[in-house]
């Protein structure tokens, strides 16, 4: 039997069809979804675009103020002019790492600082000042020390409650194995070991050693300390032995296990 004509076949196929048939498994309305995903990425890059223009190109988000927080005796003046915060750069840009690098090496007395952005026009620094745990005079003017043994500013007047260090170690043959630096950490850690009410009797921290450590304190009562060395094992024997013997002028410790206390 003859198969459909030409014009039969032509019949057949409905106006506006291509006359393909469908294949098995083709998503419908492909072209429409291709169009929307196109019409989304146009509007992610425009979106974005947006943002970048926000943060880099207009004046809304500017730098445009600088908050200082934490000083004790430096003066927000003086931090904000260390920092030197770009006024006027966009927020987004402004360097924070820079700023903190910058402070600490302008300021020493600067122990740490954070630096962070207030939105939407703002800089905060938020700064930690060193605290003088001893001080070295030379010349009139005084060295401060901190709990880590930097040096870290120089004044005219010595602060308040915080004792000097006196290193008297020229002729000692222990400067062959310890430098200054190392006996001035000595001295320093054994001011941190030492308890309160204690530590804030201490007038004179004098080193000749590296294993002779004397402290001067209130009412001219002294201790001697000996080396660095179990630190919190003598502060316990001292503290314990100041309060057996209240009218003693002169306590040692050097050796904790065999303590001694005298009038003179």
């Amino acid at each position: 039997m003859a198969g459909p004509t030409t014009a039969e076949r032509g019949a057949r196929t409905p106006k506006g069809s291509s006359g393909r048939p469908s294949r098995p498994g083709e998503p419908a309305g492909r072209g429409f979804s291709s169009l929307r995903t196109l019409l989304l990425s146009a509007l992610a890059l425009a979106l974005a675009a947006g943002a970048v223009w926000v943060l880099y190109g207009s004046t809304w988000l500017r730098a445009e103020h600088v908050r200082v927080s934490g000083v004790r005796v430096l003066t927000a003046r003086e931090v904000q002019s260390a920092a030197e915060v770009p006024l006027g750069d966009p927020l987004i840009s402004v360097g924070t790492g820079d700023i903190e690098d910058r402070l600490r090496r302008e300021l020493p007395r600067i122990d740490t600082v954070e630096v962070s952005r207030s939105w939407p026009h703002g800089i905060v620094l938020e700064v930690t000042e060193r605290k003088p745990v001893l001080l070295i005079e030379k010349g009139g003017k005084f060295t401060e020390v901190d709990s880590k043994g930097v040096r870290f500013a120089t004044v005219d007047k010595a602060p308040s409650g915080v004792p000097l260090l006196r290193l008297a170690a020229e002729r000692s043959p222990s400067l062959r194995r310890f430098d200054s630096d190392r006996l001035l950490a000595e001295a320093v850690e054994v001011t941190g070991e030492l308890p309160g009410e204690i530590a804030e009797d201490v007038r004179v921290v004098t080193v000749t050693s590296y294993d002779s450590i004397t402290l001067e304190l209130g009412r001219g009562r002294t201790v001697f300390w000996g080396s660095g060395e179990d630190g919190p094992a003598k502060a316990r024997v001292l503290t314990a032995l100041m309060k057996a013997a209240p009218k003693a002028g002169h306590f040692d410790v050097s050796a904790p296990s065999a303590p001694a206390a005298a009038r003179s």
